[in-house]
């Protein structure tokens, strides 16, 4: 059974860092991409980052409001995907979930943001960042 588990989050101050873990199991990360989520209160889930592990197709995304900042990896031996998150702003503020498809997390330069592209769900984690 596949399934998902997101932690790391915590209470950071602005320009802070935090360093977020998906822990996958009922799954090889070569077979999947891995992205993560946000969902700030009163606003839409949206993608943050996305990484696909095959070293023939892999490939990673972050969405502008994140990139330079936030950096995703992965360690296939322990089956987890991290978000290494710093400079964190008050914006950041969301319950941050990790997700899995099947197959890569792009094709071509199309890269899967979409939650409806996604598979397999965490329970999310909470980041929050105060001024």
């Amino acid at each position: 059974e596949v399934q998902l588990q997101a932690s790391g989050g915590g209470l950071v101050q602005a320009g802070g860092s935090l360093r977020l873990s998906c822990a996958a199991s009922g799954l090889t990360l070569d077979d999947y991409a891995i992205g993560w989520f946000r969902q700030a209160p009163g606003k839409e889930r949206e993608g943050a980052s996305c990484i696909s592990i095959s070293s023939s197709y892999g490939s990673t995304y972050y969405a502008d409001s994140v990139k330079g900042r936030f950096t995703i990896s992965s360690d296939n031996a322990k089956n987890t995907v991290y978000l290494q998150m710093n400079s964190l702003k008050p914006e950041d503020t969301a319950v941050y979930y990790c997700a899995a498809r099947f197959g890569p997390g792009f094709s071509g330069s199309y890269y899967f943001t979409n939650r409806d592209e996604y598979d397999y769900w965490g329970q999310g984690t909470q980041v929050t960042v105060s001024s």
